[in-house]
């Protein structure tokens, strides 16, 4: 029997890309699914694909506490509990920070860290309840600061420091918190990516990075770096900041022009 089966699995962000890949994954190993995203039109095609599953969907914007909230407390209704918490909706950006808009910025910090706290806040008490897992689709710019990306990584900086937080103030209620780097994906466009551009050289599959995170959740593991570059650039950036500072710019700059 799969370890997911008859769990309660809330997902963000599962209307398409990798959210999508978990949804799909999780029903066929026999879990109990509720997810949200902003599109109406993409959500009901999916329940359409799933009618006789259960499967619970939403529209929901995360940056927006009460929808937050509203999605937490009707998987809750609709399913009497939450196992797992996997916070994978996010958005990016490419600009340098000097012709960045504040207003983008801020979307940024609302939908990928505000998302996630608002969801795990209502979620908690019932995943304490479950000793269940709390997951954030985090990335390699929530270790190192990439250029043209500047407030996405700083999204993803705070969520991995208030996750790493979080790990150890569950530890004695046996909730494992745990966050995922995936690399960029074949079938998302970069401002749904989740990740910085310096995977873009090797796309994953939606499909292979869901199996890769449920097998992490599977395992407890603490984090997982799915790509090479991406291991490689945080090794270097850990242990040759400035070798890694050298390498980041020529990837990212010619001629003193963004040009990833």
């Amino acid at each position: 029997m799969s370890y997911f089966f008859n769990k309660v699995v809330a997902i963000t962000g599962g209307s398409d890309g990798i959210g999508k890949a978990l949804v799909d994954s999780l029903l066929a190993l026999g879990a109990k699914v509720a997810t949200c995203g902003r599109s109406y039109d993409k959500l009901y095609s999916l329940q359409l694909q799933y009618a006789s599953a259960p499967l619970h969907t939403i529209t929901c914007d995360v940056s927006n506490e009460h929808d937050c909230q509203n999605f937490i407390e009707s998987t809750i209704k609709t399913f009497g509990r939450i196992d797992i918490l996997i916070n994978n909706a996010g958005i990016s950006m490419r600009s340098l920070f000097k012709d960045a808009d504040f207003d983008v910025m801020k979307q940024i910090m609302d939908v990928n860290y505000w998302g996630a706290v608002y969801c795990t806040k209502y979620a908690l008490d019932s995943i304490i309840a479950n000793k269940g897992t709390i997951v954030g689709m985090s990335s390699v710019a929530g270790y190192r600061g990439l250029p043209g990306k500047s407030a996405y990584s700083a999204s993803k900086f705070a969520l991995q420091g208030w996750m790493e937080a979080l790990r150890v103030e569950m530890m004695d209620q046996h909730v494992n918190v745990m966050w995922i780097c995936p690399g960029f994906t074949t079938d998302e466009p970069r401002r749904y990516s989740g990740e910085s551009p310096i995977d873009e050289e090797t796309p994953i599959p939606p499909e292979e990075c869901a199996a890769i995170t449920l097998d992490a959740i599977e395992k407890q593991k603490r984090y997982v770096i799915m790509t090479f570059s991406g291991k490689r650039t945080v090794f270097s950036t850990r242990f040759f900041p400035t070798l890694a500072d050298k390498f980041i710019h020529k990837y990212f700059f010619k001629d003193g022009k963004l040009v990833k």
